[in-house]
């Protein structure tokens, strides 16, 4: 009979951090950014402002909602005018929207390796709920963390540091996933490695706001050495 392996000392255990994926929402687990860019369009075109797809990549991505309606509607409600914007994306989202090439072969294979997954997004809870519903993957992860629930959202670390915290994970031993430069440099802040995706910006983009690489999807045979360097880490 093999003999029982003795317990670590607490102080020990709790060095032994988790490996952790932690992935952004729009446009990193859904392409969903021709969505968001409709309705801003749709929401300022009776007030005379064209929003057209180029506007919303450059001035709007990533951003907070209440950041972004205090610049376009100054002294109004912008958390009114937030709360409506959302509503209206949901419903065009819909059921059953497809996932990210390759999100849930990667999904599978944290299960295997038993590493945590979180989801870190600026968008509202019931965005970031609704958007996993409607991929089928709600299940698959420990946590959502809403930028909007934290002190400071994203560029600020605190979200990705939260997701840490709730996780028990290392950001040494961890990957985060971002599409934008606010996403980017959040995770980065927060001390994690950051694979950018281009979905909305260029290697080029990411890299300068932090990413140390980036890839189209999780389908893309460049991701494979960054995952590589997480197996046989402690999980």
């Amino acid at each position: 009979m093999a003999a029982r392996k003795p317990a670590l000392p607490p102080q020990l255990a709790e060095t032994l951090m988790k490996t952790a994926l932690l992935f952004d929402l729009d446009g990193t687990l859904i392409d969903s950014d021709t969505l968001h860019a409709q309705v801003f369009s749709d929401l300022f075109k009776p007030r005379g402002v064209t929003i057209d797809f180029d506007f919303y990549r450059t001035k709007l991505h990533g951003r907070l909602n209440v950041d972004i309606f205090g610049d376009l509607c100054p002294g109004e409600d912008a958390k009114w005018w937030s709360d409506y914007k959302e509503a209206e994306y949901r419903k065009l989202l819909g059921a059953g929207h497809p996932n990210m090439p390759g999100a849930l072969a990667l999904l599978d294979l944290a299960d295997e390796m038993g590493w945590a997954k979180a989801v870190v997004t600026n968008a509202p809870r019931d965005n970031g709920e609704a958007v996993l519903e409607a991929l089928g993957i709600a299940e698959r992860f420990d946590t959502l963390v809403i930028g909007d629930e934290c002190a400071r959202g994203k560029p600020h670390p605190e979200p990705y540091l939260e997701g840490l915290r709730q996780l028990g994970a290392d950001a040494d031993t961890s990957l985060a996933f971002e599409d934008s430069e606010t996403g980017v440099r959040s995770a980065v802040a927060a001390g994690l490695k950051t694979i950018g995706i281009r979905s909305m910006l260029s290697d080029q983009d990411l890299r300068a706001a932090g990413a140390a690489a980036t890839i189209e999807d999780y389908a893309d045979p460049a991701l494979s050495q960054h995952i590589d360097q997480l197996k046989g880490q402690p999980a």
